[in-house]
């Protein structure tokens, strides 16, 4: 009965802001790592952002730093990637996902027990 739902995807043009979001159901997140990855068609699933338990540590893939920045609210049992200057490459099926080790130095997504569905973000040229 553990649930994660993500929301918040669109189509927008480059350089435009998106912020996704990862609410949890039939669980709380307060004592989980979160991790965002996300899959272009072809594409492998890539690992794109981490948090840890109690917003002690955050990891960005090298693509993202700078542009993406990984929140959690644990009183709302949610999770956010504000996402800021967007780019086509960007582009991508998101998903969130969780798991009980709390740390986030490295991230695969075999390693994660709980998904949600996927938000879809598209960014045109």
């Amino acid at each position: 009965q553990l649930q994660l739902a993500e929301s918040g995807g669109g189509l927008v043009h480059a350089g435009d802001s998106l912020r996704l979001s990862c609410a949890a159901s039939g669980f709380t997140l307060d004592m989980y790592a979160i991790a965002w990855f996300r899959q272009a068609p072809g594409k492998g699933r890539e690992g794109v952002s981490c948090i840890s338990i109690s917003s002690i540590s955050t990891q960005y893939v090298d693509s993202v730093k700078g542009r993406f920045t990984i929140s959690r609210d644990d009183a709302k049992n949610t999770v956010y990637l504000q996402m800021d200057s967007l780019k086509p490459e960007d582009s991508a099926i998101y998903y969130c996902a969780a798991r009980r080790t709390s740390a986030c130095r490295d991230y695969f997504p075999g390693d994660f027990h709980a998904w949600g569905q996927g938000t879809q973000v598209t960014v045109s040229s």
